[in-house]
């Protein structure tokens, strides 16, 4: 079972999704749960079914005390770096919220300061700390919206399926067409074979 928290019921858990992806946005979100508050099945959004991360999402969106989701789009990753990016989507949807929270539990290992407010980052916070894990599910769940959105306009990258990550799929199909505008030039978006002489 997830800890509810780890400094009390004002503290936001915030987390990211979209990261590794070729195309489309990077994603976070920040929730703020009430102090005694238990959510079953409440995991890692990876290591949830489409469906679970639904349920959830609709739980945690009712029961929140506070809660909110910003995204930052390829063209800008391409401009300041994916790190840039991702705290730049972190601060964006803390500074959202409705609620100034008190503490940061972030996912992951790196962070810069959010105004003064005091954080801690979490490696694998997300299987840990319920409001962690809730800002997972949040930020998946709407990444994903877009990516199925996306994908209605380019259906050959198959991104309903592979939301922008490297799959055989993807890349072949970047190989056969070129990229769009919702690709992230600044990756490698083919791998290269490499051919060892001996």
């Amino acid at each position: 079972m997830l800890e509810q928290s780890l400094f009390g019921s004002l503290e936001a858990g915030v987390d990211e999704a979209g990261r590794g992806s070729l195309a489309g946005p990077v994603t976070a979100a920040a929730v703020i749960l009430p102090s005694k508050i238990n959510f079953q099945g409440l995991n890692d959004s990876k290591k949830l079914s489409p469906i679970q991360r639904k349920q959830l999402r609709t739980e945690i969106e009712g029961q929140a005390i506070a809660y909110s989701i910003a995204h930052i789009d390829s063209k800008t990753i391409d401009k300041i770096n994916i790190l840039n990016s991702t705290i730049k989507a972190m601060h964006k949807a803390l500074s959202n919220l409705k609620i100034t929270p008190e503490h940061l539990l972030v996912d992951g290992n790196f962070f810069i300061r959010y105004k003064n407010i005091p954080h801690t980052c979490i490696i694998k916070g997300d299987e840990k700390y319920q409001n962690i894990a809730a800002a997972s599910i949040l930020a998946k769940t709407y990444r994903d919206e877009i990516m199925e959105s996306l994908h209605l306009k380019f259906t050959i990258y198959d991104w309903e399926n592979n939301k922008g990550y490297a799959t055989k799929k993807h890349r072949e199909a970047i190989e056969n067409h070129g990229i769009t505008i919702h690709h992230r030039k600044s990756f490698r978006l083919l791998n290269k074979q490499l051919t060892i002489i001996f």
